[in-house]
């Protein structure tokens, strides 16, 4: 049961990379609640979007992918209790060292994201 409860939040993290390395809103929207919200800390800036103000960003943008960049996102660590997870990503792109915290939680009979908050982290300073 954990193992397969792994499996299915892997894909939908699979997913969300997939969205945001090749800009495909259409992927992110699968994977988040309509009622998302995002936090961060970029350099020190505060960043609070909604799920349509992330996607606007997302959809504005040049990918990673378009840009040439590498595809070097990865899933450092999956905590799952029951029908609640918390997973943590590192996402380096855009010129940004980026870790994720995403928070997930069955709904409607899937896993889906229900807030992330992030931030960016200088090279060889630590986590």
């Amino acid at each position: 049961m954990y193992e397969q409860k792994v499996i299915q939040i892997q894909e939908v993290i699979k997913i969300y990379f997939e969205g945001i390395f090749y800009g495909d809103v259409q992927k992110l929207r699968q994977v988040f609640v309509n009622s998302a919200c995002l936090y961060g800390d970029i350099k020190g800036a505060g960043y609070i979007k909604t799920l349509d103000e992330y996607i606007e960003g997302v959809e504005n943008r040049q990918s990673p992918n378009a840009l040439g960049e590498q595809f070097e996102m990865e899933i450092v660590a999956i905590e799952i209790m029951g029908n609640v997870a918390i997973a943590k990503l590192h996402l380096p792109m855009l010129g940004y060292n980026y870790y994720d915290y995403l928070s997930l939680s069955v709904v409607e009979g899937a896993w889906k994201i229900v807030n992330k908050i992030f931030t960016h982290v200088e090279q060889n300073k630590g986590n």
